[in-house]
């Protein structure tokens, strides 16, 4: 058995029908490569053939009243491929905004957790013809970004008729004593935990505050971004729609102003959410505020299968001039990446690992009861996650576009995720209808994002080394 971290079970402690916390990611598939042509019976028996090889998908929950730590990953003895995978047929025309409505209805579906937490979802009839999209849904407790990019590569080859990988070891299993056995030995390192994880916080603070009073600059302060139609309650419906840019106009874009791909791709998001928020009349005159996962994959020594950190950045959404935006966007970003790096990257996962599923249930139940404050803590929620940079084939399809999808958090109800494929981002934003009606103002704005940045010019400065993230 594996035991969840505190981060990892912190997805499943605060997930609730109307919040449910699923990673997705949308493929299209050219189904003219398959080895033998496509049927679903055949892609059935390909996957079947490579689920023994990714030991995240036999994987699920463990737990019992006598453990007091987090729950355990387990082998699931009983698993069957049919439960996972499914079928469905895209409306007429066929198009994205068919696709993204299934998308929609997808992501909202809780999963089940007495089975492995993940489910693959098979529409055929895109673009009208022999076009065939895949949605892979995966819970948060499973996968961060870093590692949902990693789950997909294992199911994917670099020629058609790659033969399927050897089996993986599994996650073994566990009887309820034994649980219970490690998991009152995980709660009795508590108070060694508690005390180790204060002085690192109070330096913490001390350090922001100190930085604060003496001019340095940090990143945004909580609770301070203007109210959005994206920070309301939201049900249990969500909204998707999708987008693509040229990750090489990107880099035009980065090498012109001297700045980082991560920097570009924050500024596209601010010029897509300006721009819809203008046409509505509703653009604050102060700047939103992003919610920004930052992995540290290869800098944290804590276990789990969510290595991330958090910054909170200023979008800028304020300033009009696309160049000045993105400077002074750029220039935020090396501020808040410093502010986060003074906080360690492993702070945020040792709290985490402090608080169990009473406390975290206990907050959930209080917080519905406390008045909502006048600015939220974030509007909303941004990830931009490296991906392949070469062509891929999954089960033996070419994949010619990738969607990623993030979950909504309760006061961002708005999740805008970027992955980077073969020379092109893929964006997909992801809602509810009933705080945003129609997601695709925001989609089809990155383009004009992107080509206003190219359209205007700054001088690269000499002495800026920054590389790309």
């Amino acid at each position: 058995m594996q035991r969840l971290s505190g981060l990892d079970a912190f997805f499943l402690y605060i997930e609730s029908p109307k919040q449910p916390l699923n990673v997705c990611c949308v493929l299209e598939l050219d189904t003219a490569t398959m080895p033998g042509g496509y049927t679903f019976d055949r892609f059935r028996e390909a996957l079947g053939l490579r689920v023994g090889a990714v030991p995240e998908f036999r994987f699920k929950l463990a737990d019992n009243q006598l453990n007091f730590d987090h729950p355990v990953w387990i082998d699931d003895e009983g698993f069957d491929i049919d439960r996972h995978l499914h079928r469905a047929g895209l409306p007429s025309p066929g198009g994205h905004r068919e696709l993204a409505e299934i998308c929609g209805h997808i992501a909202a579906l809780p999963l089940d957790r007495d089975h492995p937490l993940w489910d693959m979802w098979v529409i055929e009839g895109l673009h009208g013809d022999d076009g065939v999209a895949v949605v892979l849904k995966a819970h948060h407790a499973l996968v961060d970004g870093v590692a949902g990019a990693n789950l997909l590569a294992q199911l994917s080859s670099t020629i058609p008729d790659a033969p399927p990988p050897k089996p993986a070891a599994s996650a073994g299993g566990a009887d309820p004593l034994q649980i219970a056995a490690s998991g009152l030995i995980g709660a009795a390192l508590w108070p060694w935990r508690l005390a180790n994880i204060l002085p690192a916080t109070v330096a913490t603070v001390a350090k922001t505050i100190l930085r604060a009073r003496r001019g340095g600059h940090t990143m945004a302060a909580p609770f301070a971004a203007p109210p959005t139609a994206f920070n309301g309650s939201f049900t249990r419906r969500r909204n998707v729609a999708f987008s693509e840019v040229d990750l090489k106009d990107v880099k035009t874009v980065k090498k012109r102003f001297g700045v980082t791909v991560n920097d570009v791709v924050t500024a596209l998001c601010s010029g897509a959410l300006r721009q819809f928020l203008l046409d509505r009349g509703e653009l604050p005159d102060s700047p939103l505020v992003a919610s920004v996962p930052v992995s540290v994959h290869h800098k944290s020594d804590r276990p789990g299968r969510n290595q991330t950190t958090l910054m909170l950045c200023r979008l800028e959404t304020h300033v009009d001039d696309p160049a000045e935006r993105l400077n002074s966007i750029a220039a935020r970003n090396t501020a808040a990446k410093d502010h986060a790096a003074s906080m360690g990257p492993s702070l945020l996962q040792d709290w985490a690992q402090l608080a169990g599923q009473t406390v975290f249930g206990a907050a959930m139940k209080l917080l519905p009861r406390v008045p909502m404050p006048e600015n939220p803590a974030h509007n909303v929620v941004l990830s931009n996650v490296a991906g392949p940079q070469e062509q891929l084939y999954f089960l033996g399809c070419k994949v010619d576009g990738m969607y990623p999808l993030g979950p909504t958090i309760a006061g961002a109800g708005l999740n805008i995720t970027v992955m980077s494929f073969n020379g092109r981002l893929g964006v997909g934003v992801i809602s509810c209808p009933d705080l945003v009606d129609d997601l695709w103002g925001i989609a089809d704005a990155f383009p004009a994002a992107l080509k206003e940045l190219l359209e205007c010019g700054a001088p690269r400065r000499p002495d800026d080394d920054r590389q790309e993230n």
